[in-house]
């Protein structure tokens, strides 16, 4: 499968490609050119398919043309050491627990995943590649757990001064381990700002194979579209009837992902989803999308470090902007609502829901009482709730307990480093990890 991107789509790559240089020289977004026709497969898995082989299977699908299947197999067996769960919650409501990562976030599949794909690619070609990426915790915490052990990919992750969570002694490049993580005087924003300054050389980045381990690059925006199979082979024996998944909006990654998978001829309907400032519903009831209006020359260069994949999903409908609204149901979804829909998860089913969770709830709640069709729902839960521990307290009147892995990853790491201030900084440390 070859990669283009949103803008020029005379710019083409392989995966690969795509993944060690995920900014098109455009200034647009890596999206797939033609995904396969998965439909006889996707069919024929069942209850009993492992996560990993679904996972195997798609990666077959979309680098084939580089990796044998063996090789994808492999690089699915090793990310994934754990598995999204489902849960049946009544006749026609699922939940999709994507919580089941060492750091029990959604990230961890994605990241696990790039992890894995990118060291063993460059195995075999004999290439070394750094991560360059700015975090207030979880994401680093998340990277740390993916590249134990692993000796062809490195990470350098940028932070505010004491932000750092989730490490232990070995995980860091000086004691033998792949993260470097660096502290700054400043805020996200300049932590942002450096890693820009970074990935404006292209030149630089491309020598030196820096990449970003952000659902920007479009390998771990790919892996999320496990999901929804997955899900489909655990549910299709239950269901006869058409199948919604209802999300938080987030940066749009997990609604791209699933269209993709929708693009690999996997049976859904739809995507039921919070409407906010960036996706909402127009005068005649359609979705949205607020720049759709301005000509793609006269957009500005995508930011890496403040994805948004709306250009995404844009260009999945570009052919045709109809479409979107048979597959995009944006809810507007009050504060109120919010609450009143955690607290039935809780009180009904015994869930504990994070506020991204009860939004996505309220809206599916919503969308089917305007509907007069019949359908089951599929609700994304994306993070473990103990890290929303006060908003559910508030809701529920009960604290979620919190397995130790997460604990884990929430606990300071000190670096005791030098910080730094300027691009020049950053350079000097890509340069003692060769």
């Amino acid at each position: 499968m070859k990669f283009i991107s949103t803008r020029d789509k005379s710019i083409k790559a392989d995966f690969l490609q795509a993944v060690l240089n995920p900014l098109p020289q455009d200034g647009g977004m890596y999206v797939p050119l033609e995904p396969e026709d998965l439909r006889r497969w996707l069919l024929y898995t069942d209850e009993n398919t492992p996560f990993t082989s679904i996972a195997g299977s798609l990666t077959s699908a979309f680098v084939k043309d580089e990796f044998s299947p063996i090789i994808c197999e492999t690089i699915a067996t090793k990310a994934f050491r754990f598995s999204p769960e489902i849960k049946q919650l009544d006749e026609s409501l699922f939940l999709l627990d994507l919580a089941k990562g060492p750091t029990g976030i959604h990230r961890d599949f994605g990241i696990s995943f790039l992890v894995s794909f990118l060291e063993t690619a460059l195995q075999l070609t004999g290439e070394k590649a750094v991560f360059l990426d700015a975090s207030t915790g979880e994401m680093g915490a998340s990277l740390a757990t993916a590249l134990r052990g692993k000796k062809n990919v490195k990470s350098i992750i940028i932070y505010p001064k004491g932000t750092v969570r989730g490490m232990e002694e070995g995980d860091f490049v000086w004691n033998g381990g792949n993260v470097y993580p660096v502290e700054i005087d400043g805020t996200e924003e300049d932590c942002s700002k450096l890693v820009r300054g970074i990935f404006r050389d292209r030149a630089y980045t491309a020598e030196n194979n820096i990449t970003l381990a952000s659902g920007f690059n479009i390998g771990r925006l790919m892996s999320q579209a496990f999901f929804y199979p997955f899900a489909f082979s655990r549910i299709k024996g239950r269901v006869h009837s058409d199948i919604f998944y209802a999300l938080a909006a987030g940066n749009y990654s997990n609604m791209v992902s699933g269209l993709y998978a929708w693009q690999f001829a996997l049976p859904l309907n739809g995507f039921i989803v919070p409407a906010n400032n960036f996706l909402k519903v127009d005068l005649k009831g359609n979705p949205c999308v607020i720049d759709s209006s301005v000509p793609v020359e006269e957009r500005s260069v995508s930011d890496p470090l403040k994805l948004f994949n709306l250009e995404r999903l844009k260009d999945i409908f570009s052919a045709n902007q109809l479409m979107m609204k048979h597959f995009v149901f944006p809810v507007e979804v009050s504060e109120p609502e919010t609450d009143l829909a955690a607290k039935e998860l809780f009180e009904n089913y015994g869930i504990f829901a994070d506020q991204h969770t009860a939004r996505a709830f309220a809206a599916a709640k919503i969308h089917k009482n305007s509907s007069a069709e019949d359908y089951a729902t599929v609700l994304i839960s994306r993070d473990h709730p103990s890290y929303s521990a006060d908003y559910v307290h508030s809701i529920t009147g009960k604290t979620p307990e919190m397995p130790d892995n997460i604990r884990k990853a929430m606990t300071h790491t000190e670096v005791s480093r030098p910080r730094i201030s300027n691009v020049e900084d950053v350079k000097a440390i890509i340069e003692s990890l060769k």
